[in-house]
């Protein structure tokens, strides 16, 4: 099988006006087609739809343990580039968004060493973002 460079990802708001404001204000993402009730967003070349959704998102549904972190599930989110990573996370701070987890760095000089940051769209979407000191390593054991 091919791998091709972009997914498509379909997210429930309950404003969108306010997922205007987060996705292309906040987080500097294009927009592109849309429609009354949809927006798509150039979320890092991948397809991300904000789709109005009667009561929006219901939020994490639940929240798993790691390195003593509670991690929402289910989540989204993009792997950058670690000055991305860090341009980001000074940009959401900026904005004055509440992280679920604040970056931090995690596997310090093992393999996977990774930033990693999580931190909830308007409508209670939960997104992660990472940033691999080596892109090479991000599937590695």
């Amino acid at each position: 099988m091919t791998q091709r460079p972009c997914f498509h990802l379909a997210v429930p708001v309950d404003d969108l006006a306010r997922a205007r404001d987060f996705y292309g204000g906040v987080l500097g993402l294009e927009e592109g087609r849309s429609a009354e009730h949809w927006v798509d967003w150039n979320f890092y070349g991948h397809q991300v739809v904000t789709h109005v959704a009667p009561g929006g998102s219901p939020g994490p549904a639940a929240h798993n343990a790691v390195d003593g972190h509670s991690v929402p599930v289910p989540h989204f989110g993009c792997v950058l580039a670690v000055d991305d990573f860090h341009d980001l996370a000074s940009k959401m701070k900026a904005a004055g968004a509440s992280f679920v987890i604040e970056p931090y760095l995690r596997f310090a000089g093992e393999p996977g060493e990774q930033w990693t940051m999580f931190f909830l769209d308007p409508a209670g979407n939960a997104m992660e973002f990472k940033a691999f000191a080596d892109e090479s390593q991000i599937f590695a054991k």
